[in-house]
C-alpha cells in the first residue's frame, strides 16, 4: 500500500510516471518525472532526492512518457490499482502533477508534455475534476516555453504551486541552495499568477532546534503583501519525510500548533487563505 512518506520515482516500475499518495493533494497524484538523472539547478536542504545532481534532464522520450501515462491512466481508473495499491481513505484521483526528481520546467519538453497530459485526461472526461499541477520553484518563469506551458496548464483549469521557502538572498542561499532576489521572485511569481491559478508553497521547518526567526517571519509576510488578490493562497507545510542532502541531520519537524501560529500570523498579515500541512 502506498503512504505519504513514500514517494519512490519507480514503484510504479516506469521511466517517467509514479504514483504517490499527496497529502496535500489529499488523494492518489500521478506524478511525471522529466528529471530521470537526479537533476535540478537548486539543491534544498529538504530534498529527498538520492544522489541529487545539478543541471537540467536528458532529452524526453515524449513516445514512452505518453504510452506509460495512457496505461496509468487506464490502471488508475478502470482497472483495481486503487483497490490493490491505495488505502481506503485516499482512492481517488486527483491530479497528474509534475514533480519528481528535478525542477520539471528545466525539461524544453516541458509545454509538450503539458499538451500530451491535457490530451489524455480529456479523452477521459477527467478535466477539469483531476487536475494538471505543476510543482516548480519558478527559476525558469522568464523563458516562453515555461510560459506556454503554463498557460496551457491554466486553460486545462489546473494549477500550479510556486516555491517561496524564505524570503532574501542569503536565506534562499541556506535553504534552496540558490540565492534568489526578492524583486526576481516576485515578478516572476506576478507573471505564473497571471498564466494560471497559483499557491505559494513553502516549507517551514527547524534547523539545529530552533525555528526560523522573527526575521524570517517578517520579510516573508512583508513580501507576500503585494500578492493579496493576485494568488489563490498558500500551501504551508512541515517535513514529511527525512531529507537525504547533507547536512540532514540539522533539520526538525516543527510541532502542529507551531505551523498553525505562523498560519494566523501570514493570514492576519496579508489576507491571503493559508493551508497547513504538519
Amino acid at each position: 500500500m502506498l503512504t505519504i512518506e513514500d514517494h519512490r520515482r519507480d514503484s510504479a516500475g516506469m521511466t517517467y510516471i509514479y504514483p504517490v499518495v499527496s497529502r496535500r493533494a489529499g488523494g492518489v497524484s500521478i506524478g511525471v518525472n522529466l528529471n530521470v538523472n537526479n537533476a535540478c539547478n537548486w539543491a534544498c536542504a529538504y530534498c529527498q532526492v538520492e544522489d541529487l545532481g545539478r543541471g537540467g534532464p536528458p532529452p524526453i522520450d515524449l513516445a514512452l512518457l505518453g504510452s506509460e501515462l495512457e496505461r496509468f491512466l487506464d490502471d488508475a481508473v478502470a482497472g483495481d490499482f486503487m483497490v490493490r495499491a491505495v488505502p481506503p481513505e485516499s482512492r481517488r484521483l486527483v491530479d497528474v502533477a509534475f514533480s519528481g526528481n528535478g525542477e520539471p520546467t528545466s525539461a524544453p519538453e516541458f509545454p509538450a508534455v503539458v499538451r500530451l497530459v491535457r490530451e489524455a485526461l480529456a479523452a477521459r472526461g477527467l478535466l477539469p475534476e483531476v487536475k494538471i499541477r505543476l510543482i516548480t520553484n519558478g527559476s525558469l518563469l522568464h523563458r516562453p516555453a515555461v510560459q506556454e506551458g503554463i498557460r496551457e496548464i491554466g486553460e486545462a483549469g489546473g494549477e500550479v504551486w510556486f516555491k517561496v521557502d524564505r524570503i532574501g538572498e542569503e536565506a534562499t542561499r541556506a535553504v534552496n541552495g540558490a540565492p534568489s532576489a526578492p524583486a526576481t521572485v516576485l515578478r516572476r511569481l506576478e507573471t505564473c499568477a497571471r498564466l494560471a491559478p497559483t499557491w505559494v508553497q513553502t516549507c517551514w521547518f527547524a534547523v539545529d532546534g530552533k525555528a526560523p526567526s522573527e526575521a524570517d517571519r517578517q520579510a516573508y509576510c512583508e513580501f507576500l503583501k503585494s500578492l493579496y488578490g493576485k494568488i489563490a493562497g498558500i500551501h504551508l507545510y512541515g517535513l514529511a519525510r527525512p531529507s537525504l542532502r547533507p547536512g540532514a541531520e540539522r533539520l526538525g519537524r516543527l510541532d502542529s500548533e507551531e505551523l498553525a501560529a505562523f498560519a494566523r500570523e501570514i493570514q492576519e498579515k496579508t489576507g491571503i487563505k493559508v493551508l497547513i500541512s504538519p
